[in-house]
C-alpha cells in the first residue's frame, strides 16, 4: 500500500525545535459569488480561511462548524473535505511551536446569525482570485487556487 504525502507550506521544519501537533479543519465558504473569509488583526493582520483548532473530544465537523461560527458569525451548510496540508508555525497565543494539520472543507455559508465571538475576527466578503493572493497562509492559497481550478 502506498502512503499519500501530505503537502508542507511555511516554514521549513526545525529539528532544534519540539513541535505541538495540532489538527484543525479550516474551509472555503463559497455562497455561489464570493468568498466568505475571516480577517485576523492579531498577532499579525491577515485574512484567513475561516478554522481552527480541533479541540479534545470534538470531531472534525464539529470543529468546523464551531470555528466558522466563532470567526464569522455564519452558520454552514454541506462540508465535503477537499484534502489536508501540514504546516510548521509559532502560535504566540499558545506560546508553542506546533506542527499544524489542517484539513480543508468546502461549504456553503448558510445564515449569518451574529458578529464574530472570537476576539479581532471580522468576516469579510471577496472574489476568489482575490483570496488566492490576499489569504496570509500558502496552503490556503494554494488550496484556493486548486478549488478554482475546478470551478
Amino acid at each position: 500500500m502506498e502512503l499519500a504525502l501530505i503537502p508542507r507550506f511555511g516554514e521549513a521544519f526545525d529539528a532544534s525545535q519540539r513541535y505541538v501537533l495540532r489538527p484543525g479543519a479550516y474551509a472555503i465558504l463559497w455562497d455561489g459569488h464570493a468568498l466568505l473569509t475571516t480577517f485576523q488583526e492579531e498577532p499579525e493582520a491577515e485574512f484567513q480561511l475561516p478554522g481552527g483548532g480541533i479541540d479534545p473530544g470534538e470531531s472534525p465537523l464539529q470543529a468546523l462548524h464551531r470555528e466558522v461560527w466563532e470567526e464569522t458569525g455564519w452558520t454552514i451548510a454541506d462540508p465535503r473535505r477537499l484534502g489536508a496540508f501540514r504546516r510548521f508555525a509559532y502560535m504566540p497565543e499558545y506560546d508553542k511551536w506546533a506542527e499544524k494539520l489542517c484539513t480543508i472543507y468546502l461549504a456553503r455559508p448558510v445564515l449569518r446569525k451574529s458578529e464574530p465571538s472570537e476576539p479581532g475576527h471580522s468576516a469579510v466578503w471577496m472574489e476568489p482570485s482575490d483570496a488566492a493572493l490576499k489569504l496570509g497562509n500558502p496552503g490556503d492559497r494554494a488550496f484556493v487556487r486548486q478549488w478554482m481550478s475546478r470551478v
